[in-house]
């Protein structure tokens, strides 16, 4: 592929107390074959030490409220428009990029191309996914009944991609978007809060070109499998996600008791399984009802009260 010239390109780091991670992905940004144009963090008001270590680093950063990881890449990305960036490359805290990641998405990031993203790969294995992958339909929607419906693995993707590329893309970990789809379809929702945003973005996204994952490009991400669950990530998981299995998704009922059935179902395996029916029948079940509710509603925002 002919590599896009002169694209100018702002890297946006969204952060919450995890500074030794945060320093991890920096040292990594500045190892880039490809160095971004200016890399800027946005500071989810951290309280251990972060603004003064990227004061004494020379790093931008942006310090707001607790915004959620949505609020976080609303405000870098209106940086990259504000000051007229061509391409913003988002990321979380506690990846980095392969040393060739964004020379390998820049090239891809041609006209009509609205994203090109990152694998993400696991760490301690880097042939496999920390997010699998969706098996897609003829509509470019992920199966819902197949034999099989997620990819685990590099090669699995590859077996399903069509060259370089495949037609899906997890966001905010290594994922390159054009300013210029972004003045096309809008700024991420805010209102998603912590889950949800970049399922969103992915399909407003696909409004204004194509969006996809590079094969070529690696993203480093701890495994998360294990991480247990708060009360406060169930709610926000299971309501977000109604809300868009309603709004880009086909066959909504049927996802929608899958989307609280997997919600349980990591309960169980990352908190217990007492702790998964304690949203059933417990103390934690009107959380779980709310949001339920509210999701079936298309309620969006920051309305969690533990």
């Amino acid at each position: 592929m002919a590599q896009t010239a002169n694209l100018k390109i702002l890297t946006v780091v969204v952060t919450h107390n995890r500074r030794a991670l945060l320093e991890r992905c920096l040292d990594h940004l500045n190892l880039q074959a490809r160095r971004p144009d200016q890399t800027l963090v946005i500071n989810n008001a951290s309280t251990d030490g972060t603004e003064s270590m990227l004061a004494i680093r020379g790093v931008r950063c942006l310090t707001q409220e607790n915004l959620g990881s949505a609020g976080g890449w609303h405000r870098g990305i209106s940086v990259a428009l504000d000051e007229g960036f061509d391409a913003v490359w988002l990321m979380d805290d506690d990846g980095f990029p392969d040393r060739q990641a964004l020379a390998r998405l820049e090239e891809v990031l041609r006209p009509g191309v609205a994203c090109a993203a990152s694998l993400v790969v696991r760490e301690d294995d880097p042939e496999r996914f920390v997010f699998p992958h969706p098996v897609l339909d003829r509509t470019g929607l992920p199966v819902l009944f197949a034999p099989r419906r997620k990819l685990y693995t590099v090669n699995d993707l590859a077996r399903y991609a069509k060259g370089e590329t495949y037609p899906f893309a997890h966001f905010f970990n290594g994922a390159l978007i054009s300013c210029a789809a972004i003045r096309r379809v809008g700024n991420v929702n805010r209102d998603y809060f912590i889950f949800g945003e970049e399922v969103d973005y992915f399909f407003r996204l696909r409004e204004a070109g194509e969006v996809c994952s590079v094969l070529g490009a690696r993203h480093y991400h701890p495994d998360v499998s294990g991480r247990p669950y708060t009360a406060q990530k169930i709610y926000y998981y299971v309501k977000n996600t109604l809300v868009i299995n309603r709004r880009y998704l086909n066959r909504p009922l049927q996802r929608n008791l899958l989307t609280v059935a997997a919600a349980l179902g990591r309960t169980a395996w990352r908190n217990g399984v007492g702790e998964a029916l304690s949203y059933l029948v417990g103390r934690q079940a009107p959380a779980l009802y709310r949001a339920v509710a509210r999701g079936l509603r298309g309620e969006v925002g920051k309305d969690f009260h533990g």
